[in-house]
């Protein structure tokens, strides 16, 4: 296996490792002609040490390489783990190689507004958590107006009715071109029907409640959680306003603060998120960057690293 990059991963990278972080790698590997040429080029391999009464311990070691091809399909979608390598400083950095470097020199071009990984990751732990009244209401709002409809008609046929409210808003089409509706981070599609999506947004009525009353009393809050959703947010709007991620991240303390529950929810950690959720959302529409990555610069360098590196060489299948 020809590797193209092995860094320092996690916890070590973001600058929030504690005495109990696990040490965690990433890293990139060329695949060999052979897996080439008959189809079988692998996503990733998995290298981890420790036994199974240790798992995310300090005495754990979690390895996993991706392979080119998957990377760059990681990267163009916009996937955190993919951009977290982009960005990882030098220090981080165990082996390197030419392919890596051009990768990263050219790594504005993965840099797009649909940072989708990132905004549904982060924005789902701020709607799980929430404190503020705004999104009951917003999905109580929202079943007021299923509630007058048929259970079995699809929610197209409503689709003008909708409520385009904080909280409540349109998202980008599917793959398939169907469009998206979404409530407090909770994505239906206009083929749904009514009678499917009353029952989720109920129950989401009732868990939200009980578990913002517990939020606010810093009970039963996933402060691991909250903490890798803050540090999504702070990584988009950075990417958003700077057009680079810096690592370790400037918030670092702050989250480690968090991820230890050492934070008061209700008058510290809950705002934090929910503001930066808002600025996200500003920075999203205001942006200059593209809708979608150019995937077909990154088919072409995908083609010549290919050429160059193993089919150039004259070597056997292996």
């Amino acid at each position: 296996m020809q590797i193209i990059v092995k860094m320092r991963f996690g916890s070590h990278l973001y600058g929030t490792s504690t005495s109990e972080s696990d040490m965690d790698y990433k890293g990139v590997f060329l695949p060999c002609k052979k897996d080439i040429l008959l189809g079988r080029i692998p996503k990733s391999c998995n290298l981890s040490t420790g036994d199974n009464f240790s798992r995310n311990t300090n005495q754990d070691i979690d390895i996993e390489f991706y392979s080119l091809h998957y990377f760059i399909k990681l990267a163009c979608q916009g996937q955190t783990v993919a951009m977290d390598m982009l960005h990882a400083p030098d220090a981080m950095i165990l082996k390197d190689s030419l392919i890596w470097q051009t990768i990263v020199k050219e790594k504005d071009r993965f840099y797009s507004k649909n940072l989708k990984s990132f905004i549904r990751y982060a924005r789902s732990q701020a709607g799980k958590y929430g404190v503020k009244g705004s999104r009951l209401n917003a999905v109580n709002q929202v079943l007021a107006l299923l509630r007058q409809y048929d259970g079995d008609l699809k929610v197209r046929v409503i689709w003008e009715y909708l409520p385009r409210i904080k909280h409540c808003y349109d998202v980008p089409p599917d793959p398939n071109g169907m469009r998206q509706y979404q409530v407090c981070g909770k994505s239906f599609q206009e083929s749904a029907a009514i009678g499917y999506v009353v029952p989720i947004l109920e129950k989401f009525a009732s868990e939200y409640g009980h578990r913002a009353k517990l939020a606010a009393l810093n009970k039963n809050v996933d402060w691991k959680a909250i903490s890798h959703a803050l540090r999504a947010a702070y990584q988009i709007k950075e990417i958003l306003s700077r057009n680079t991620l810096t690592f370790p991240l400037a918030q670092a303390s702050f989250l480690k603060a968090v991820k230890l529950g050492r934070a008061d929810y209700q008058s510290e950690v809950g705002p934090v998120l929910e503001t930066l959720m808002d600025e996200i959302e500003d920075l999203c529409t205001q942006s200059c960057l593209p809708d979608k990555v150019d995937t077909e610069f990154w088919d072409r360098f995908i083609c010549s690293t290919l050429e160059k590196e193993v089919f150039a060489s004259g070597s056997g299948l292996s």
